[in-house]
């Protein structure tokens, strides 16, 4: 995960209620912002600091989802968020997971996650 866009992101922290997070906790912690649509969006984010804390199976994964109030995140959106958490050359993944593991606590949120330290294969460019 990146930190160039810390210091906004820092002024759209909850810091109060059930999500609060810490002051400069970094990309961790739950965030309201702006989205591209006007909309708020609200991301919680993890870059996977507590993983070994928690004794969470390697590879560690940075994490991020996204809602907005009763609608589903769109295309636009979600990249936006991307593009906060992630360098531009970097690829992210949304799982559509076997509905024998598919978990929904709440609907209208989506999910991006990368691996540390584990290059993502990719589909060749003219496939894209």
């Amino acid at each position: 995960m990146i930190e160039k866009t810390y210091e906004s992101l820092e002024r759209c922290r909850i810091v109060e209620g059930p999500l609060a997070s810490l002051p400069d906790s970094g990309l961790n912690g739950c965030f309201s912002v702006p989205g591209p649509r006007g909309d708020r969006l609200i991301i919680v984010a993890s870059n996977a600091w507590d993983w070994d804390e928690a004794k969470l199976p390697l590879p560690k994964w940075e994490h991020v989802s996204v809602h907005v109030r009763g609608r589903t995140p769109s295309w636009a959106e979600m990249d936006f968020v991307k593009n906060m958490f992630w360098r531009d050359d970097e690829w992210v993944v949304q799982f559509h997971p076997a509905i024998a593991d598919h978990v929904n606590l709440h609907e209208h949120t989506l999910h991006l996650w990368k691996p540390v330290g584990v290059e993502i294969p990719t589909p060749p460019k003219a496939c894209v």
